[in-house]
């Protein structure tokens, strides 16, 4: 099958297209024959050598990628949750290596739900890894309710544009950090107040928030904590939390897989609730240019790899 591969860390110019074995599912397993599968950050930071590169360091063939949607090809010993010729979409094995810049992928069959009936892969494929992260920090960590206030840091990126969506899925009130150009999308999406964070000081002119969601880290985590209520909590996916007093909460989340979650997030995109923004669809032989892209950082929404191209 063809696959992305690289020999050591570096730059997007150590991607390239290789052909190696197919994977065959042990029990429990499903193999999936890829569509599609989208790129994120933590895959060009686990390229350049840093990310989950020690995982990956394992002898064999460093193949990239976690967000996957495509067809159930064959099903392992004691797989009763999916059939032959099924679409679905997932996260698989992270933070494993997930291998998804391939024709082909192998995982628990846990690890993936059906695709929702509403998106073609390109779109489902942009969706696990985002809006994983946001419903596990939001819903399942934040356990976010109506009426409260939660900001928003980056929310016109990739977790963060999926994050305004559910959070006002929740009948929580949003407000989002970014730059003015974008304030018109994410009002789209639903967000109630928007801070253009290059002329406005977020950590002065916000109070009384319930949750921050902090998708950005460095100063941004100590400088969130003034705008949150006593007994707030203050979430961040960068790095861990900096401020142990007992004002207000902290935690830092890693996404895991999760059909459960998914299967909560397909509901929300089949009746039109959320939705996910594709920037740009590429062939799989051009990862290099995707991950130039990504790092760039002048793209709105996902950049998708069409393996089937």
């Amino acid at each position: 099958m063809r696959a992305i591969s690289q020999d050591g860390p570096g730059g997007p110019e150590v991607l390239h297209l290789v052909d190696v074995d197919r994977p065959e599912p042990i029990p429990t397993e499903v193999l999936v024959r890829v569509h599609a599968t989208s790129v994120n950050p933590v895959d060009w930071k686990t390229r350049s050598g840093s990310g989950m590169f020690s995982r990956f360091a394992d002898g064999g063939p460093m193949i990239l990628g976690w967000d996957v949607s495509g067809v159930v090809e064959e099903v392992g010993p004691g797989v009763n949750r999916f059939e032959v010729g099924d679409e679905v979409y997932g996260f698989p094995r992270f933070p494993h290596p997930g291998r998804t810049y391939a024709e082909y992928v192998t995982a628990p069959s846990r690890h993936f739900a059906r695709k929702p009936a509403n998106l073609d892969h390109h779109h489902a494929a942009a969706v696990p890894l985002v809006a994983l992260t946001a419903w596990q920090a939001l819903v399942e960590t934040a356990d976010l309710r109506p009426g409260q206030r939660v900001l928003i840091h980056a929310a016109a990126g990739g977790v963060g544009h999926v994050a305004v969506q559910i959070a006002k899925a929740r009948g929580a009130y949003v407000i989002g950090t970014a730059t003015s150009g974008k304030h018109d999308f994410l009002r789209d999406l639903g967000a109630d107040e928007l801070i253009d964070y290059k002329n406005t000081d977020f950590a002065t002119a916000v109070r009384d928030v319930d949750v921050v969601l902090d998708l950005v880290g460095g100063d941004y985590t100590e400088r969130s904590i003034p705008t949150l209520r006593p007994g707030g909590f203050l979430i961040t996916i960068p790095g861990g939390a900096t401020d142990h007093s007992a004002r207000v909460r902290q935690t830092w989340v890693l996404v895991e897989p999760d059909y459960h979650g998914l299967d909560q997030i397909t509901e929300l995109i089949e009746r039109g609730a959320l939705r996910v923004e594709v920037a740009t669809v590429l062939p799989l032989a051009e990862a290099a240019r995707a991950h130039e892209m990504g790092e760039a950082g002048r793209t709105r929404g996902k950049i998708v790899l069409d393996t089937t191209l």
